[in-house]
């Protein structure tokens, strides 16, 4: 299986950007094996607290070597 870097950030609400709030990062980038780039952001997706409002994070996904 391929090697990817994930890592997930959580955007402030327009109002909160508003009021100054900045991004927050929830997990750090780290290295998970995974089959294709949509596995490896839903092994990200195992690791937030399930309070996480989902519709404010981004999760990125970094590939390693060819794909």
């Amino acid at each position: 299986m391929p090697l990817y870097e994930i890592a997930v950030i959580q955007k402030p609400s327009k109002k909160e950007a508003e009021e100054g709030a900045i991004e927050k990062l929830l997990v750090a980038p780290r290295p998970i094996m995974a089959r294709d780039p949509l596995s490896a952001a839903m092994g990200a997706g195992r690791e937030l607290d399930p309070s996480v409002d989902l519709n404010k994070i981004e999760v990125l996904v970094r590939s390693f070597g060819p794909q």
